[in-house]
């Protein structure tokens, strides 16, 4: 997964605005604590936060 398609599907779940606020300000506990944005800038891989995302949203399997 590319970091254009991780901002693009939290993006539809979160809505485009909301979606940066939530990627700053929400921490991950799958991601040792850190945001979005601080998990992309620490190199974490795309998928890798995509997973976290999807488990805290609880968002369906499909959505995976």
């Amino acid at each position: 997964m590319k970091e254009t398609e991780l901002w693009a599907r939290l993006d539809t779940h979160l809505g485009r605005g909301y979606s940066r606020v939530w990627s700053a300000e929400h921490s991950l506990a799958e991601l040792d604590s850190r945001t979005v944005d601080q998990a992309l800038a620490a190199g974490l891989s795309a998928k890798e936060i995509w997973r976290a995302v999807w488990t805290a949203l609880d968002l369906p399997a499909r959505e995976r």
